[in-house]
């Protein structure tokens, strides 16, 4: 465990005022697919946003009995999306409302990495390279392939295709300070995960996980295999992490280089340290709002951003009272 910081979380400050007016939904959306785990997932602006102004989101696509991820991009002018464009479509359909993955981040050379998820009820297609289910695929700004992916050469494999073997993506981050890719997926009960992404590398659902099957059956007999990819760390029982960062502000030195991962089922932001790609310390911070934390981000300001899940959500900002 890293240092107990209750005393600097005791004198810090939330401030929960509204910092931005949404009194108007936006148009122009792409037509999204919503139930369940299904609709809108992420919003991540271009690397040069300044210069073109393309925004890309996520969203599912379909109808319940043929439904999966779709990635667009577009610009926003005023409330309104204009010039959408569909970059990527996963594939194959399935049925069903969950497992969609759909975040993004983008890597130092401007390409972007999607998670997707297995589905739910195709989690052995997450092991099969010629489909999208249960992969983290990189693309091109424009929708295209990059050329040095690490699958492009395989027969039969879907070229999109970076990682394999994951069960339901919803955190990823790019560390560009240190070149590397985390990532953290839902586990079944037990065995969420944090990942260091690599190209080509396969990170084992459903050959290998440290959960069981909510019947209590066993998915597997192992948690770690030859040539699959362990994770960094494990959670067991379930937090269900939603949501990932890097904190790389100012207002709290202590948290410099930390990773921090929303979680929805323990209601609480787990402090991740991780140095030379090994995990150094956790800590659980904020269990005292007692809410499910749906996203936290790293702001330019130093503080760290909370967004909490619920009809009533709140966007909470974490700075230092002094």
């Amino acid at each position: 465990m890293l240092r107990n910081t209750r005393a600097l979380l005791l004198g810090a400050l939330f401030i929960s005022t509204p910092l931005l007016a949404l009194d108007y939904p936006v148009a122009g959306l792409p037509e999204a697919f919503i139930a369940a785990q299904a609709g809108l997932m992420d919003v991540v602006l271009d690397p040069d946003y300044r210069e073109n102004r393309w925004l890309y989101l996520t969203y599912a696509h379909g109808s319940a009995d043929a439904n999966n991820t779709r990635l667009a991009r577009a610009r926003l002018v005023g409330n309104e999306l204009q010039d959408v464009e569909v970059l990527f479509t996963a594939e194959p359909l399935k049925a069903g409302a969950a497992h969609y993955g759909g975040r993004i981040a983008f890597l130092a050379d401007k390409t972007l990495v999607l998670t997707l998820g297995d589905g739910y009820d195709w989690r052995e297609q997450a092991q099969n390279p010629a489909n999208h289910l249960g992969k983290i695929v990189r693309l091109n700004r424009d929708g295209s392939v990059p050329q040095d992916n690490p699958l492009v050469s395989q027969e039969g494999a879907a070229a999109e295709i970076y990682s394999l073997g994951h069960r339901n993506v919803q955190g990823i981050f790019y560390d560009a300070e240190h070149n590397r890719l985390y990532s953290h997926e839902h586990g079944p009960r037990g065995g969420d995960e944090l990942n260091l992404i690599e190209a080509g590398n396969n990170y084992g659902w459903p050959l290998a996980t440290f959960g069981i099957d909510y019947t209590g059956a066993r998915v597997s007999p192992y948690s770690e295999l030859p040539g699959l990819t362990a994770p960094l760390l494990h959670w067991t029982p379930s937090v269900a992490p939603s949501s990932l960062t890097l904190y790389r502000g100012e207002l709290f030195p202590d948290w410099q280089g930390d990773l921090f991962a929303a979680t929805l089922a323990e209601r609480s932001v787990r402090r991740i340290r991780v140095r030379d790609g090994m995990l150094a310390g956790e800590e659980i911070l904020f269990e005292e709002l007692g809410e499910r934390i749906r996203d936290v981000r790293s702001g330019p300001d130093g503080a760290l951003y909370l967004l909490t899940d619920s009809p009533q959500g709140r966007l909470l900002r974490v700075v230092p009272s002094e």
